[in-house]
């Protein structure tokens, strides 16, 4: 009988040729480059949490789109989770087992003290389904015309969905 070693930040740091990838559930997860739409989707979201961070405690970063609220860790990984975090599906997320990834990774962040999490689907109605840790099995639901929030991790802002797709 094997027992699974479960990954750390430690053992993303020692990937070879700076592969992009992410811990969910324990595991690394390598990840596909980013397509177009989901890649400006990702883009536009992050300009306007920046805008935000100006103003308010807090930082938002662009690469696997968060929102920080504990201190600077210089060239390290942010220690600790996002209090907001946002998935933007890529032509790859879709299907049984891409929903099933997706719900873990959810659970992980939920595990780890992130208040919020945004799933966006680009090609859905359901553009953003806002995922809240006191109600993790039933998300909020923003369409396109819908202005869109992270309430209660990110206080304040907002954003329109229409942005998603310009």
């Amino acid at each position: 009988m094997s027992t699974k070693v479960r990954a750390t930040i430690e053992d993303l740091y020692s990937l070879p040729d700076n592969a992009k990838a992410e811990l969910v559930d324990g595991e690394i997860i390598l990840m596909s480059p980013t397509g177009d739409m989901p890649g400006r989707a990702r883009g536009s979201i992050y300009v306007s949490l920046r805008q935000h961070d100006r103003n308010t405690p807090g930082r938002a970063y662009p690469v696997n789109v968060g929102w920080y609220i504990g201190p600077s860790t210089g060239m390290k990984f942010a220690e600790g989770a996002p209090v907001f975090a946002v998935e933007v599906r890529s032509e790859y997320d879709y299907g049984p087992v891409a929903e099933q990834m997706m719900a873990a990774k959810r659970a992980d962040y939920f595990a780890a003290a992130t208040l919020v999490v945004w799933d966006v689907d680009l090609l859905s109605p359901d553009v953003i389904r806002c995922y809240d840790a006191n109600n993790p099995n039933t998300p909020r639901v923003f369409r396109r015309g819908d202005i869109a929030d992270a309430e209660p991790a990110v206080p304040g802002w907002r954003m329109l969905v229409d942005e998603l797709f310009s």
